[in-house]
């Protein structure tokens, strides 16, 4: 079996697949005569296609465990998806550029307390995998009509660690 091996998660290394939301480093400014500072334009939303529309849920996680057998990645042709975390439990962001009639090797990031990513319109990517303990989320993702999902399942599947 191939193997992944989970890298920190930083703008740097997750910008070729989407945006790392956080307040380290964000443009921030005070609002509320002072009293709050905003974290400003942290991620881009992306919604295409006839009455798309984004849309704000929330999810509640069961944790996975480490290592990981993954087998399956999967894209949103019209939207972008993003994952904000409401607890301080890591998550496993798994992200694989577009190949040659299917996505590339994956590569593995792991989250640390108070970040989110937001995964870019058509970009391969793993399933909510939380780590930890029970975590809540709130996703932020295209609403409309057109199916907005594809999936590819490797025929050798990786081992994630």
């Amino acid at each position: 079996m191939r193997e992944i091996l989970i890298q920190k998660l930083t703008r740097e290394a997750f910008a070729p697949f989407g945006d790392v939301i956080e307040r380290e480093g964000a443009h921030s400014f005070p609002i509320n005569h002072g009293m709050c500072t905003r974290y400003h334009d942290l991620a881009k939303v992306e919604t295409t296609g006839d009455n798309a529309r984004t849309l704000i849920s929330l999810l509640r996680g069961k944790p996975y465990e480490l290592p990981r057998e993954l087998g399956m990645v999967e894209r949103h042709p019209f939207g972008s998806q993003a994952f904000v975390p409401l607890s301080a439990n890591p998550f496993l962001v798994v992200a694989a550029h577009d190949g040659r009639g299917g996505p590339s090797d994956p590569v593995a990031f792991i989250t640390s307390p108070g970040q989110g990513v937001n995964i870019h319109r058509n970009v391969w990517h793993g399933i909510l995998t939380p780590l930890g303990g029970e975590s809540d989320f709130v996703v932020i993702d295209r609403g409309g009509d057109g199916i907005n999902l594809e999936e590819h399942f490797y025929v050798e599947p990786f081992l994630v660690r």
